[in-house]
C-alpha cells in the first residue's frame, strides 16, 4: 500500500500531464504478455507484425520492462515537468540522467541484469544513447501511427476529470480513478501488492495524474522523494481505440432520437472528436457534425477544444436517457494493480 498525505497547498498545486515516454514503456508490457493486456490484443498484433516487417529491434528497452513488470528503473519512467510533453522533450531528459543515478536505480533490480543492461550499469552514457535510439525506432513504428488518437482520448480523459472535479472536488475527482486508489480525509491510497511506503506530500509539491491507454488494467506510482509523485491510472474508454464493431443502440432511444444520433451519444462514452466519430460510425463528417450540433442544443453534449481538435462528450442529461450513470459508464474493468 502506498500512502500519500496532501496538503491544501499539495491540492492547489496538483495537474494533470501526459507521458509519450510512459506510453512507450507500458505498451512493452502490452507487447509481451498480450494475454494480461487483452483490450490492447488488436494493436499487439499489429505492432507485432510492423515491428516484424521493420526489422527494428530494442533489447535494452525490453529488457529493463520486465514482464511481470515489478520494477521498472526511474529514470526510464520520469515524471512529466509539463503537461504536454513530446518524445523529444523526454529523451533530452533521460540522456541528461547522471551515471550514479543510473545505476543507483539499476541496484533496486534484485534479479541477474540481463546483458544489455549489465552494458548501461558499466558505461551509463553510451547505454542511454543506445536505449534513446531503440525508443526513438520503437515508437515510429508501433505507437506514432496511433498518436493522434490516443492524443485525443487521453485529452478527453482530462476534460472529463476536470468536469468531475468541477461538480464533486477532489473526492468526485479520485472516486472511479481506479478500483486500488482511494482517498479519504486528505490521503490518497494506493493498493500496490506487496509494497509499502508512505509519504507526506506536505512540501507542496502536489501530484501529477498521468491518464495513459496502456497501463490497463493496472496503475503505476512513482514517488521516490525529492521528486514530485506521479500516478499513471488507465484512461477511460480505451476499448474503443482498437474495436471495429458498433456499440448496441437502445431502441427506445432511437426511436425518440433517431438512430444515428442515438449511435453517436452512445459513442460518446468517451469524448471523441466529430472526425473520430465519422470513422467509427461509418457516417459523413458533415452529417456528424449536423447531428452534434442538434444534441448539443439540447443539452445532450457538451464540446471542449483540445488543441487543434474540439472533443464531444455525453452531459448527465444523456446518461440518464440512457439509463445509466456518470460515474460508472465510463469504467475500467478491475484489473490488478502494479508498482
Amino acid at each position: 500500500m502506498l500512502t500519500l498525505e496532501f496538503s491544501a497547498g499539495d491540492l492547489a498545486r496538483s495537474r494533470f500531464a501526459r507521458s509519450p515516454l510512459w506510453e512507450v514503456v507500458t505498451s512493452i508490457e502490452s507487447l509481451k504478455d498480450p494475454g494480461r493486456h487483452a483490450l490492447h490484443l488488436a494493436w499487439a498484433r499489429d505492432a507485432g507484425e510492423r515491428l516484424a516487417r521493420d526489422r527494428v529491434r530494442f533489447p535494452l528497452l525490453a529488457a529493463l520492462v520486465p514482464v511481470p513488470a515489478a520494477y521498472v528503473p526511474d529514470f526510464l519512467t520520469p515524471v512529466p515537468e509539463s503537461g504536454e510533453p513530446t518524445l523529444d522533450d523526454e529523451i533530452d531528459r533521460l540522456l541528461r540522467t547522471g551515471p550514479e543515478a543510473v545505476r543507483a536505480d539499476l541496484d533496486r533490480i534484485s534479479t541477474p541484469l540481463p546483458r544489455a543492461v549489465a552494458e548501461l550499469y558499466e558505461a551509463p552514457a553510451r547505454g542511454l544513447a543506445r536505449l534513446a535510439d531503440e525508443i526513438r525506432a520503437y515508437w515510429e513504428t508501433a505507437l506514432a501511427p496511433h498518436w493522434p488518437r490516443i492524443v485525443r482520448l487521453l485529452d478527453g480523459e482530462i476534460l472529463r476529470r476536470g468536469r468531475l472535479i468541477a461538480r464533486g472536488g477532489t473526492e468526485a475527482l479520485f472516486a472511479d480513478l481506479h478500483p486500488s486508489v482511494g482517498w479519504d480525509n486528505g490521503i490518497l491510497r494506493v493498493a500496490h501488492p506487496g509494497y509499502e511506503a508512505s509519504r507526506a506530500l506536505n512540501g507542496g509539491q502536489g501530484l501529477v495524474l498521468v491518464p495513459s491507454v496502456f497501463v490497463w488494467p493496472g496503475v503505476f506510482s512513482q514517488s521516490t522523494p525529492p521528486n514530485q509523485p506521479g500516478l499513471v491510472y488507465p484512461a477511460r474508454g480505451i476499448g474503443t481505440l482498437w474495436e471495429r464493431g458498433r456499440v448496441p443502440v437502445p431502441e427506445a432511444v432511437a426511436g425518440v432520437l433517431g438512430r444515428s444520433r442515438a449511435l453517436l451519444l452512445m459513442e460518446l462514452g468517451a469524448p471523441a472528436s466529430t472526425t473520430e466519430l465519422a470513422e467509427r460510425t461509418g457516417m459523413p463528417t458533415p452529417t456528424v457534425s449536423h447531428h452534434l450540433t442538434a444534441l448539443r442544443a439540447a443539452g445532450l453534449t457538451v464540446s471542449h477544444r483540445a488543441g487543434r481538435s474540439v472533443l464531444y462528450l455525453r452531459t448527465e442529461l444523456a446518461e440518464r436517457l440512457l439509463g445509466g450513470h456518470p460515474e460508472n459508464s465510463l469504467s475500467v474493468p478491475p484489473g490488478l494493480p502494479r508498482l
